[in-house]
């Protein structure tokens, strides 16, 4: 699934799941651009990457900024041109029972998972629909597909993400310009283990997901970039407008 020539914006790049898509696209031969609000992880992994060949680019992006947003798609366009490939993945959670999330709690998660992913969109589908070739993938959650308690917040902006793909899905088609989202579910990263060690998920809870999954495992970055790099391929041209479920059998 060669994406050669293809340059592919990749937000929340550098860590996680993120990672793992930005690393699969710079393999298959896109020009990565990785927008991160950690740019110091963002320029490391640029570096290893140009290291290994690969053209890169570290901007730091908080996605819930729009004039950060902006400012970072002119950035891309002055160094590495039109932006073809647009991965949302950067998101927050937070685990809070319904009655304690206040109003500025709800709004950052809002923020950046689901305004975030407006910003992101808008800011760079202009270059798709001049090109005549896009793709938008973005990474919503199985938790907006079976619920999650006391993260009623983050499970609304990701089921938001859902239904934003779908409409959009419809808008861009005849401009060329797919849109699809990809709702991981049990992922073993980064967020996941902050989350356990914290207590939120209970005790031994990574082996406790593996061994319920239908798969017999937790899933992995890869899992999910795997899928990305296929939709972001040529080869993923008649699909559009799908929830993609990269989840071990968690959701079905």
């Amino acid at each position: 699934m060669p994406l050669h020539g293809r340059i592919a914006v990749i937000t929340g790049g550098a860590s996680g799941i993120g990672l793992a898509i930005t690393q699969r696209l710079a393999q298959n031969g896109a020009r990565v651009a990785v927008f991160d609000v950690d740019y110091a992880s963002a320029e490391r992994l640029v570096e290893r990457l140009q290291a290994d060949g690969s053209s890169a680019l570290a901007v730091k992006v908080d996605v819930s900024d729009r004039r950060q947003v902006d400012a970072a798609a002119r950035e891309v366009r002055d160094k590495l041109g039109l932006i073809q490939v647009l991965v949302n993945c950067a998101g927050i959670e937070a685990f809070e029972p319904f009655q304690s999330i206040t109003e500025a709690s709800w709004d950052r998660i809002m923020s950046v998972n689901l305004k975030g992913t407006f910003n992101c969109a808008q800011a760079v589908v202009s270059d798709m629909i001049e090109a005549g070739w896009g793709r938008i993938i973005n990474i919503s959650s199985s938790s907006a597909q079976s619920g999650a308690a006391r993260m009623t917040h983050y499970a609304a902006s990701k089921a938001g993400v859902i239904g934003f793909t779908k409409a959009l899905a419809l808008e861009l088609g005849r401009a060329g310009i797919t849109v699809n989202t990809i709702p991981p579910g049990s992922i073993d990263t980064p967020m996941l283990r902050r989350a356990a060690a914290a207590g939120h998920l209970g005790r031994n809870a990574i082996e406790q997901i593996a061994s319920a999954m239908p798969v017999g495992r937790a899933g992995t970055p890869e899992d999910i970039a795997a899928a990305c790099a296929f939709l972001a391929s040529e080869e993923a041209g008649y699909i559009t407008g799908q929830v993609i479920g990269v989840n071990g059998g968690r959701y079905m």
